[in-house]
């Protein structure tokens, strides 16, 4: 196991040693430094401490022989019938990343009657789709499907597992990791390889104050989980790679869940979807001011959204939210009014073409990401920028 060593003749002023640590796992104890069970593994006692502090990692975990794993493979998520877009997103990534190591892009399609759509992830860049196409595949259900991802893995054997950060895709990937007695990283935010095809996994942690790098590098496969909207779609390319039929024994596909029903929801087009966005925050005064914003939103073609704040208030639905415990966005245009620019808002929204900020402290950290910065009252702003847009239209 990893662990701190300390080089307790290097240890001159015990008691300045012992303050380093912010979780008070540093003691003296008959005159010696030890470290606790408070022990957070920060290594800030080894950036300040001169040298008396040193981390050391043994490797008692046997490796795994990489070479026996290649490619890198993203799970096709099937929506009422239909791709969804998030695997065109990580088909995308998983390109950019094998074309790092050389290594193939492979897609698995899960389902009942999805065969016909197979070419389409091959336009955007799959270089092998495995389609499982059984009648018992046709609901999603987290043991058949779990079965059929660990046949996948098993017979192809790729190096690392893309998987989307949806509802079934958080269900189905970490039964799947726990199979294979590996990793998984969940939300991951930005993503890379080494040229030991070890994939670098990014995402926000302690609350989003700091970026998390996670590395897997003595299993495989590796497994990690991206939300809608992070990476872009890459444009369609002529076909060229292969399509395989595969099949599971039926037995094998048995569930403990029976599905009796199935309704239809009411379609509901989420603010991930909407190309322009007003979002409201914390410099909002009172709920009534919100059909201000609204308003803009309409005369935009867009949609309202707001800050984690203003959803604890109880003024708009929890759907509205955008940030790290909300929704991941990146529409073309994006107007913020009153909203500080807290890292947990920013993690959801900061690859928005266009952000223009409205806020009066011009110190307020949501300037260091937006295009356009206007200091300012967004309640003298907001109005006056409603009555340009309707006179110029009237105009028109």
């Amino acid at each position: 196991m990893p662990h701190i060593e300390i080089h307790q003749e290097k240890a001159v002023n015990k008691k300045e040693l012992a303050s380093l640590c912010p979780f008070g796992a540093i003691e003296i104890i008959n005159d010696r430094l030890a470290i606790n069970a408070a022990c957070r593994m920060c290594r800030l006692c080894i950036k300040k401490g001169g040298g008396v502090f040193e981390y050391v990692e043994e490797n008692t975990v046997p490796g795994v022989d990489k070479s026996q794993w290649k490619g890198i493979a993203v799970v096709a998520e099937i929506e009422e019938g239909n791709i969804h877009p998030v695997t065109f997103e990580l088909i995308g990534k998983a390109g950019e990343l094998a074309k790092k190591v050389n290594y193939p892009v492979y897609a698995l399609m899960i389902g009942s009657g999805i065969r016909n759509q197979a070419e389409i992830l091959l336009e955007y860049g799959a270089d092998e789709v495995f389609v499982y196409d059984q009648e018992e595949l046709q609901h999603f259900r987290i043991e058949p499907y779990t079965a059929v991802l660990e046949d996948f893995i098993r017979n192809v054997r790729p190096s690392s597992v893309l998987v989307g950060g949806t509802p079934t895709g958080r269900s189905l990937a970490p039964r799947a990791a726990a199979r294979f007695r590996t990793g998984l990283t969940a939300d991951c935010t930005k993503l890379d390889i080494s040229p030991e095809t070890d994939l670098d996994q990014i995402r926000p942690a302690y609350g989003g104050n700091i970026m998390a790098h996670i590395n897997t590098p003595r299993h495989r496969p590796q497994f990690a989980t991206v939300r809608y909207k992070i990476f872009s779609i890459p444009a369609k390319t002529t076909p060229h790679g292969k399509i395989h039929d595969c099949k599971l024994d039926p037995s094998k596909l048995c569930s403990g869940i029976e599905i009796l029903n199935v309704a239809e929801k009411n379609q509901e087009t989420g603010i991930e979807e909407a190309e322009v966005l007003v979002v409201a925050g914390r410099g909002i005064k009172k709920p009534e001011d919100l059909q201000m914003l609204q308003e803009l939103a309409d005369l935009l073609g867009g949609r309202l959204a707001s800050t984690r704040a203003v959803i604890e208030a109880g003024w708009l639905d929890a759907r509205c939210q955008i940030g790290l415990s909300g929704r991941t966005v990146k529409p073309k245009l994006l107007i913020t009014c009153g909203v500080s620019g807290a890292i947990q808002f920013v993690a959801g929204m900061n690859s928005a073409e266009k952000i223009i900020a409205i806020n009066t402290d011009e110190n307020a950290p949501i300037f260091n990401v937006a295009h356009i910065g206007i200091k300012g009252d967004l309640y003298k702003i907001i109005p006056e920028l409603i009555q340009q847009i309707k006179t110029a239209r009237a105009e028109a």
